[in-house]
């Protein structure tokens, strides 16, 4: 029976673990290399990450921190986890001394870093001791000086730049006291957006200078110099809003109103308890840190951007009133549908409702569901419209707390009106997208809008709409048009119907720096997506099943010489390239082959050489926690081959025992049976106690409760 998912997923106060698990969150896994994450602190689904820059652009400070640096430009208050674009680093703030030495004001010693769940320090090299915390909306740095002067830069103009050297195109910054600075920023970079912003110091500032701006600086910063008195410590709270000043104001009165550091710790900390305490598992210390950062990983975000209030400032830059005072944003949707999207309703599903009635309320604004939001704005990053299955996975999964047939108008809407990445004029006239038309990612668009088509029908055959149904079930077969029976692969063709020659199959292709047929990936990489819906048409393509298998097994054989990791070909098997998403799904496919058990030897392998406990321990952005829920999610045991369909088919446990507890007390415990480094196979699967021949095990099963048992074997 379908557990109704309306009742609020509340605190669960009845099921935290005796172990708490932030002990074992390892913030700076992810934080060197291509992970592109960061070590300061935020609240779950929180507004505001106060955290160090190291730089404010280039491609490895997409986060504005980078593990191995040790150059400091400041603290700033906003930032993504894991993403391959700039954004955010609002407010930067750099405390320093007024030391001859002007290097010393950016260095700190690298060994004094320390970072936790809702806490990150280090020590300038200065002797400037700087503690970062927060609460959602609103960032407290404490900075502890070696002497009773101290100066503080409080820099308006920064932020984490994405090719653009002006990134501030206006500003209305305004020194209220000798304690408030308040002001809003109208910035253009990845998305162009506007916020508001309220400093607030618990010491009065001596003087403030306004510094000389350079060229094309449209923002001040502000040389300030306070007394700390005995203390030697000057604490400052930072508020946001996406609305107002006034809205700042209110979230730092009703969320920050006291100046207690050490209680807006501990808060975080009790806040983050509840949320890790949702999974137990029984492993390693190793595997607790990689599990447990993963888990923290994927509540970072969406992140939610009403103030406390419910107000939000939306996509046609009007204010409006959020439904429950949530409106989210930071969606990652390209990456996050596949595996982060899916578990999230497994572990926060009182979440969900806001998720989607906030892509809802977004298509009413700008009149089409989002594609990649950032404080509200979208920047149309990458392709497809994969809020569809977000949609049709909440529907499908229980979720009620839409208007369904406002959800089957947005998702129409969006396939059949033109916008940006999405011509359905030229696809619906050839059933494919053209090369010669469409010069950029022809093939990729096409497979992925096949993907939203068959959402579209199968939301529509739920809601009994069935000329809809017919429409988009004819689109949804698309994909075949591509097929080129030669190359047994998915391959560029113009409007006359003729290949792209020359065509090699392994070169991969990205709009930003290679453009050509396909997304941050190559032929073979793709020819794998119309399996997350159609895995029975796939193998008609194929001719049987062990055409399907041999296919799957050429795949995972076929070298690259110098893969490109700006271009998604890193943490390879063959073509396979678990650091870019188009791949994720693809290992999961065996379990519909003749032989699963190679699947299940390479989830073990990615899970045990692509993913550690170091700095380093990510190859791939983790994409706003894509990467970390496919970690999670192969580690129980199974993943969502198609994410919108509420089934999680079976890998290979990596877990000798794990317990999700779930809403009214309920556990659902996961077993593997005599798991070891030799036994990595699946013999026997039992649901409740009864062998399941399935290879899959559905979402309302899991939210039920009860067992779910591997026996392992080496076989």
């Amino acid at each position: 029976m379908r557990t109704s998912l309306l009742i609020l997923f509340i605190a669960f106060t009845s099921v935290l673990s005796a172990q708490n698990n932030i002990q074992y969150v390892n913030v700076f896994i992810g934080t060197d290399g291509t992970g592109h994450t960061f070590p300061g602190p935020s609240m779950p689904f929180g507004m505001v990450q106060p955290g160090p820059d190291n730089a404010d652009q280039g491609w490895s400070h997409t986060s504005g921190y980078q593990y191995h640096d040790s150059i400091i430009l400041g603290f700033s208050q906003t930032r993504f986890n894991g993403t391959g674009i700039n954004e955010m680093g609002d407010v930067l703030l750099l405390p320093f001394t007024n030391n001859p030495n002007e290097s010393l004001k950016n260095r700190y010693f690298k060994a004094s870093e320390k970072a936790s769940v809702g806490y990150y320090s280090l020590i300038k090299k200065d002797s400037v001791k700087v503690e970062l915390s927060c609460t959602e909306r609103v960032a407290i740095h404490r900075y502890t000086f070696p002497s009773h002067e101290a100066y503080i830069l409080a820099n308006f103009q920064h932020g984490l730049r994405f090719l653009t050297d002006s990134l501030v195109l206006n500003s209305e910054v305004k020194i209220e006291d000798h304690q408030t600075i308040l002001g809003y920023c109208h910035t253009k970079n990845w998305v162009e957006r506007n916020y508001f912003f309220v400093v607030k110091f618990d010491k009065p500032f001596m003087y403030a200078e306004e510094l000389p701006k350079a060229r094309k600086e449209n923002a001040p910063k502000y040389r300030l110099r306070f007394h700390t008195g005995e203390s030697n410590v000057v604490l400052v709270k930072i508020a946001l809003s996406t609305v107002s000043v006034e809205g700042a104001k209110l979230n730092l009165q009703e969320e920050m109103p006291d100046w207690d550091f050490d209680s807006v710790k501990q808060n975080a900390e009790k806040v983050w308890s509840d949320y890790l305490g949702r999974v137990d598992i029984e492993a390693d210390a190793n595997q607790k840190e990689i599990f447990y950062t993963s888990l923290y990983r994927l509540f970072l975000q969406p992140s939610n951007i009403a103030d406390v209030d419910g107000k939000y400032r939306g996509a046609d830059d009007k204010t409006a009133m959020a439904p429950n005072k949530e409106y989210y944003s930071t969606l990652s949707i390209w990456d996050i549908y596949r595996g982060a999207f899916p578990l999230l309703q497994i572990v926060a599903p009182e979440k969900i409702n806001g998720i989607i009635n906030s892509m809802l309320l977004h298509h009413k604004a700008a009149g089409f569901l989002p594609i990649w939001t950032a404080w509200g704005q979208d920047n149309y990053c990458m392709i497809g419209n994969h809020a569809i299955p977000m949609i049709l996975s909440a529907y499908t999964n229980g979720f009620k707390g839409f208007d369904k047939q406002e959800a089957l108008q947005a998702m129409v809407e969006t396939s059949t009106l033109n916008h940006i990445n999405s011509d359905w004029t030229l696809y619906n006239q050839y059933g494919y997208y053209p090369f010669d038309k469409l010069d950029n990612e022809a093939v990729s668009r096409t497979l992925e809008s096949g993907y939203d088509d068959w959402c579209v029908a199968q939301f529509a055959k739920n809601l009994n709409d069935t000329a809809v149904n017919t429409v988009f079930t004819k689109r949804a077969a698309y994909y075949k048009n591509l097929f080129d029976n030669e190359t047994k692969l998915f391959r560029g063709k113009d409007t006359s119907g003729n290949w792209r020659s020359p065509f090699d199959p392994l070169k991969a292709t990205s709009p930003m720096n290679n453009p050509g047929d396909y997304t941050e990936a190559n032929a073979w990489q793709y020819f794998w997506t119309p399996a997350q819906y159609d895995i029975e048409g796939m193998i008609d393509l194929l001719g049987s099943r062990s055409n399907f298998t041999n296919h799957l097994n050429t795949f995972f054989n076929t070298k690259s010489l110098n893969p490109n990791k700006f271009l998604g070909q890193e943490a390879m098997i063959g073509q396979y390239a678990h650091g870019n998403e188009p791949s994720h799904h693809i290992l999961y496919l065996y379990a519909y082959s003749n032989e699963p058990q190679i699947g299940q030897k390479y989830i073990h392998k990615v899970i045990h050489e692509y993913h550690n406990n170091t700095p380093n321990g990510m190859i791939g952005n983790d994409d706003c926690g894509q990467m970390s829920a496919w970690y999670i999610l192969s580690s129980l045991g199974f993943y969502p081959v198609n994410p919108a369909c509420g089934e999680f088919v079976f890998g290979s446990p990596q877990l000798k025992k794990a317990t999700i507890h779930l809403a009214g007390g309920k556990e659902f415990i996961i077993e593997a049976k005599k798991l070891s480094a030799e036994k990595l196979f699946t013999e026997n699967i039992f649901l409740n106690w009864k062998l399941t021949s399935l290879p899959f095990v559905r979402y309302w099963e899991i939210m039920a409760g009860g067992n779910l048992t591997f026996e392992m074997t080496n076989n």
